[in-house]
């Protein structure tokens, strides 16, 4: 039902980056520049998703897969492209949610054991070998079942805990800074890679995969749904994102939990909910990958015969191999976060969704439409660059500051 795609929708949005957001949006753009942005990500996102949507049945035909669309209105070469940044899109979100359910896992330890000796790449290699044993263990998309439902729980329980310590925190603590850290030249590219940060917030570049399982009439309950994420689905992202820069101001972390005070076992609590819903929603942003490569395998059958079991264990498991060594290798969560929206989520969201929109109603749009479109096409096309450019200085000098495999 629509209801139902709309919950997943704003599980997705919710899940354990929230606990990022306040550090690595709200601290380069600061309280006016911060909130806007966030509205008005909201606004052109629900935007770019709903014009998406309209053109999930273009043609007669219900398109399944992103890139199948874009096949479908540009050709083969769009088809390949499109399946390109997609899979670049997929890959980074994975990364960053395998250095989410690092920093939480060092975060349990030094609650019971501040000895220093966990570090942080070792908690990512952790992190990454249970993610790879539940690819494993979990077939398909489908055989998440009840697995969904878990994640929901734990979602809300690190935001309760995260939202009611800042609150505590905030109310307790004097007066914040919440000027915007840095030299004029890197207040100016951390405000562009924040740009990117915004998009990354609420876009998933899977959406005609999560469309292809909507209800008859699909367009009409895709857009119900996309109206309940971008209204109370985004709810909880605010309420956590502001809460955090309202009580720590510009020394908050990447990592929201690190900086809350209260009870051991209530910390604990969060930062173990933090852990399991990445590795589920992990999961989530994987399968399209790993649907790819079983379609391209002929993996049918049983999921438990032998060919099919010693499939996913090789090729699932080398395919977080490397997300787990690239996350360990730069554990920079706001840097994942800038470049992923930098060179997909602007070009498949914003610069893609405005220019097939455009192709496919050429005949049906007004002048004034058609300028409309360009102008999108145009400016998000140079908002990519630019975030693209800040993006790769920030990796490249927060390399130089912490150096690989960083603890940080």
């Amino acid at each position: 039902s629509w209801f139902q795609v709309g919950f997943v929708l704003t599980t997705g949005i919710n899940s354990a980056y929230v606990l990022g957001y306040s550090g690595t949006i709200m601290v380069p753009l600061g309280w006016i520049g911060g909130v806007l942005g966030l509205i008005l990500a909201t606004a052109i996102s629900l935007y770019a998703n709903a014009l998406l949507a309209k053109l999930h049945e273009f043609g007669g035909t219900r398109h399944i897969r992103y890139r199948d669309l874009a096949g479908f209105i540009y050709g083969i070469k769009a088809y390949s492209l499109t399946w390109a940044l997609q899979y670049i899109n997929l890959f980074m979100i994975n990364a960053g949610y395998i250095i989410l359910a690092g920093s939480a896992l060092k975060a349990v330890y030094a609650l019971f054991w501040d000895d220093g000796q966990m570090k942080l790449p070792y908690c990512i290699a952790i992190a990454g070998l249970v993610c790879a044993m539940f690819a494993i263990c979990i077939p398909h998309l489908s055989a998440l079942g009840v697995w969904l439902g878990f994640s929901t729980l734990f979602s809300l329980v690190y935001i309760v805990i995260a939202l009611v310590l800042s609150l505590k925190d905030g109310i307790k603590s004097p007066p914040r800074d919440y000027s915007i850290p840095g030299s004029s030249t890197s207040k100016i590219f951390t405000t562009i890679g924040a740009s990117a940060n915004l998009v990354f917030a609420y876009n998933t570049g899977m959406l005609p995969e999560i469309q292809a399982t909507i209800r008859q009439p699909v367009v009409k309950n895709m857009m119900k749904a996309l109206y309940f994420q971008f209204t109370v689905g985004v709810l909880p992202l605010y309420l956590v994102t502001f809460a955090g820069y309202w009580a720590y101001g510009s020394s908050t972390e990447t990592y929201l939990l690190n900086n809350v005070n209260g009870p051991v076992w209530v910390k604990a609590m969060a930062n173990i909910t933090a852990f399991l819903q990445s590795i589920i929603a992990l999961h989530i942003f994987a399968s399209p990958m790993y649907e790819y490569l079983d379609t391209k395998r002929g993996i049918k059958g049983s999921a438990l015969a032998f060919k099919n079991l010693s499939f996913r264990v090789m090729v699932r498991g080398g395919y977080l191999a490397i997300n787990t060594f690239m996350s360990a290798l730069l554990p920079f969560l706001g840097d994942f976060m800038s470049i992923t929206g930098a060179i997909s989520t602007f070009p498949l969201t914003f610069i893609l969704a405005n220019h097939m929109y455009l192709v496919a109603n050429k005949n049906k749009l007004t002048s004034i439409q058609k300028l409309w479109h360009w102008l999108n096409i145009c400016l998000f096309g140079f908002m990519s660059i630019a975030a693209t450019v800040a993006a790769l200085r920030l990796i490249a000098v927060d390399s130089k500051t912490y150096h690989f495999f960083a603890d940080l």
